[in-house]
Order: C-alpha cells, then sequence, then structure tokens
C-alpha cells in the first residue's frame, strides 16, 4: 500500500480525518499481522478497537517535519496501541509475571557469572528443574517478553519501541540507533543469543514469519520455536532492563 505524502506538521481537523480515512486498511493489516502474538482470549474485535485508536493518536502526533512517513508513524502507533490494551486487560497474572522474572534474573547472574550467556540445559539446572518443566515454564510466559519490548519510547516521541530498533533498517534510523546507549546494547544482546535463538528472531521480525512457518524452516515444533523466541525476548528484556 502506498502512502499519500502530506505537508503538514502536527495534524488538526480535516488533515486527521484524512489521514484516518486513508490508512483504515493499515489497521486490519496489522490486527492480522499480530493474531499471531496475543494470547487466544484477546479477540480480534478487541485488537481492532485498540487499533483504530493507535490510528487516531498517530493522526494527531504525526509531524512530517521529523522525517519520518505517516505509514511507519501509524504503524508503530497501532501495534503499540494493542500492547497496551493487553497491558490493562492484565491478561497475564502475577505468578507469570514472577516466573518470567526468575527466569531473567538467572540467565542474568548466570552470564555474569559464567562470562558467557547459559545454554537451555544449565538454566534448568540453576532453577533446579528439569529441561522439559524450564521449557514448559517458557510456553507459560511466552508472550510477557512481547508486549515488553513493543513498549513506546514516548520520549523520542515518534512511536518507536525497542523492537522497532531491532528490525528498522532505514538511513535515518541508524543515526539514531548509533547514539542509542540502549540500542547499543541490545545490539550486544543479540549477539550473545544461541544461533537458534538468533535464526527465530530474524525469521519472526525481519522475514514476518509465522511461528508455523519458521518451525517448518528449521524442522523443529512449532511449540519448540516458541520456547526459543520466549527465552529470547526474555533475554533481551532483562539485558535492557525495559522501561517506559
Amino acid at each position: 500500500m502506498t502512502s499519500p505524502t502530506y505537508s503538514f506538521h502536527p495534524s488538526t481537523g480535516n488533515d486527521k480525518n484524512e489521514l484516518v480515512k486513508a490508512h483504515m486498511p493499515l489497521v486490519r493489516i496489522v490486527v492480522e499481522r499480530m493474531r499471531a502474538q496475543v494470547p487466544a482470549f484477546v479477540t480480534k474485535d478487541d485488537m481492532t478497537s485498540a487499533a483504530m485508536m493507535g490510528l487516531m493518536d498517530a493522526a494527531t502526533r504525526y509531524d512530517s517535519a521529523r522525517g519520518v512517513l505517516f505509514k511507519t508513524f501509524a504503524e508503530r502507533r497501532i501495534r503499540g496501541a494493542i500492547y497496551d490494551e493487553m497491558r490493562k486487560m492484565d491478561w497475564f497474572s502475577r505468578s507469570l509475571r514472577e516466573k518470567q522474572s526468575r527466569i531473567g534474573k538467572t540467565i542474568a547472574a548466570m552470564e555474569h557469572r559464567l562470562g558467557r550467556t547459559p545454554d537451555e540445559e544449565e538454566v534448568a539446572a540453576d532453577l533446579d528443574m528439569d529441561i522439559d518443566s524450564y521449557r514448559h515454564m517458557l510456553n507459560q510466559v511466552c508472550h510477557l517478553g512481547c508486549v515488553s519490548l513493543n513498549e513506546t519510547l514516548d520520549e523520542w516521541d515518534d512511536g518507536r519501541s525497542f523492537m522497532d530498533m531491532l528490525i528498522d533498517d532505514s538511513p535515518n534510523v541508524h543515526q539514531k540507533i548509533e547514539q542509542s546507549e540502549v540500542a547499543q546494547e541490545l545490539a550486544s544482546q543479540l549477539d550473545k543469543l544461541t544461533e537458534k535463538e538468533r535464526l527465530v528472531i530474524s525469521l519472526y521480525y525481519y522475514e514476518e514469519l509465522t511461528q508455523k512457518e519458521i518451525a517448518e524452516v528449521l524442522d523443529l515444533t512449532e511449540g519448540r520455536i516458541s520456547q526459543l523466541h520466549s527465552q529470547a525476548l526474555v533475554k533481551l528484556k532483562v539485558k535492557l532492563d525495559i522501561r517506559r
């Protein structure tokens, strides 16, 4: 979809309405793309409603002088609005938060102690769990890391998230990345992921394959892909100490 070119600054009145009307199809596209990333009980209607709020917010806040296409800006805001809605619904329990935190703290402590990223068997042993129990825990917390990595960086005021820094390759973004200590930490942490974790992240966020498609490419089960994805995001979240 080709995005119309606009020359105005923060949107008001008819300008805002034009942007919303022209980019309504983007709401459907983003919702369909994200459906595999949210729990089953988060309905398509819930996502669409949040996405519309994100599009309207983008239309209100868009400033063409910042050198970002509206379509790019709006897509970030739409994704962020969906994740914000999921957080408001509090769909993950305190116990799941605690499990994710336990995994993350264990990995961080082991990295400090070993001077390298531990493998799954080592993490499971440090948690006093067998490998199957550890992987089951990863499946339980699989969505939490994704929500955190997609939180909006409000201080940049352009709708970008930590995950956007991972997947956006436009030149002006690279200039921003080079100036960002957080982005440098992200790049460093990506290098520390296992080969399979990096492959999953690459195929999921760069190539936009579903976990089912990644499973077919890597000849692994979909559940195993979910575990690798979850562990990679836990590592990234803990390393970056993600916050707004």
